[in-house]
């Protein structure tokens, strides 16, 4: 279930028309599902019975507290990569104890925070990273968890910039250095090793790369254990897909099948982090088209969304399905149309040459699988105010993000004194 459908012709939000929710908010905005939130999670959880596991939300999918909350009151951990992360997550109400810190270039005064806060679990990434831990450990009296991320030089098959578990990837620690490490670990002060972490990309839609994933980390545990060292527990990561246009994830189910084959007797915990998969089809982008225009034989929609509020087609040439929130009629005549932003960038593009059905100023369309990697990684280029949140649920609906003034904007800057005003 992903939340949104048609009744009527008009495209509902659970129980809410979406063109209500314009009346009540504005475009452009974020519209999310509780009830798909919670269908995603339940669905991980289900496949994941019987094994000893903990699924620790990747926040940095979606880092409305909302989320993060919704998920957390279903049990849920978080993973986190930064400081505001993690203080996102303990303010939505996320035991310190069940969140991990991941991250490639954690700082000290975030180790320090986190080892004061009773972090549950740090994923260590690199020699330097562990002697800085190390020693804001051992400074405060304190022992951090640790487990290392392994780079199992495993091709994802995924976008070059979101596959993270490649030899020259800028993530983890070499594969045949891991006995090394571990056994260098054991000597420093204020650090316990317990085991490894993978991640090796983000929206997998195969299922073999996460099996050679985990087949080279299991046989790394035996390998470990032989030489004397403590592995009683792992993080997997996350990585599952979403449907964005005909992409047929393998469902958790599957996944979790794997898991039971390569690791279920091997006396482990497990660790789990997905993000996108428990977010990305809970969400929808709602935007209004504020002129049709003709140019160079083609037609464009220029809507009041751009690419400060959904970068995800600029940066990574995605594809979103954009629909009209009334739908057309049955039959009705389709046309390519450029579907793009106002902002000033030949970037600014959300769908190119899509066969939409006549389309007018002022008509509404809903950008699709918009839940993770949109209100997250927005900005505010053009001086462009963030855009709201909302959540639904059921017939209710919530604005978990407001939209800020343009005075909120502005006054963010500070005008020196030494710069004369007219």
């Amino acid at each position: 279930m992903n939340g949104f459908s048609y009744r009527g012709g008009n495209l509902f939000a659970e129980d809410i028309p979406v063109a209500d929710l314009v009346g009540g908010v504005g475009t452009p905005f974020y519209c999310y599902s509780a009830a798909a939130l919670r269908d995603s999670y339940a669905s991980f959880v289900s496949a994941l019975e019987g094994l000893d596991a903990e699924i620790c939300y990747a926040v940095k999918a979606n880092s409305n507290q909302a989320v993060i909350g919704l998920f957390a009151s279903m049990g849920a951990g978080a993973d986190v990569v930064s400081e505001g992360e993690l203080r996102r997550a303990l303010a939505a109400g996320v035991s310190s104890g069940k969140i991990v810190f991941s991250g490639v270039g954690k700082s000290r005064s975030e180790l320090t925070m986190a080892l004061e806060l009773g972090c549950g679990q740090f994923n260590v990434e690199s020699e330097p990273e562990l002697d800085l831990l190390s020693d804001v450990a051992s400074g405060k009296g304190k022992t951090a968890t640790i487990v290392f991320r392994v780079n199992p030089d495993v091709d994802a098959d995924t976008h070059d910039k979101i596959s993270t578990g490649r030899a020259g990837d800028k993530f983890g620690i070499e594969f045949e250095r891991i006995g090394d490490v571990y056994a260098y670990a054991r000597s420093l002060d204020g650090i316990d090793p317990r085991g490894l972490a993978v991640h090796i990309g983000s929206q997998l839609t195969r299922l073999d790369p996460f099996r050679a994933a985990f087949e080279k980390i299991a046989g790394l545990v035996w390998d470990l254990r032989k030489q004397g060292h403590v592995v009683d527990r792992l993080d997997l990561g996350g990585g599952l897909g979403i449907v964005y246009r005909d992409e047929v994830p393998p469902p958790p189910t599957d996944y979790a099948d794997i898991v039971r084959d390569v690791f279920g007797d091997m006396g482990v915990s497990l660790t789990f982090e997905p993000g996108r998969r428990l977010t990305g089809e809970a969400g929808i982008l709602v935007t209004e088209i504020i002129y049709m225009k003709e140019s160079g034989g083609r037609s464009f929609a220029v809507v009041d969304a751009a690419m400060n509020d959904l970068i995800r087609p600029t940066l990574y040439e995605a594809w979103h399905a954009v629909d009209p929130v009334i739908e057309a009629r049955a039959g009705a005549a389709v046309s390519p149309v450029d579907i793009v932003g106002p902002v000033c960038e030949t970037g600014d593009v959300f769908a190119v040459q899509r066969d939409m059905p006549e389309l007018n100023a002022g008509d509404l369309l809903a950008i699709r699988s918009a839940g993770a990697y949109g209100a997250v990684m927005s900005s505010t280029y053009n001086s462009r105010p963030l855009i709201p949140e909302v959540m639904v649920n059921g017939d209710q609906y919530a604005v978990i993000r407001p939209r800020p003034d343009y005075d909120t904007l502005i006054e963010m800057d500070n005008m020196p004194d030494w710069i004369a005003a007219d």
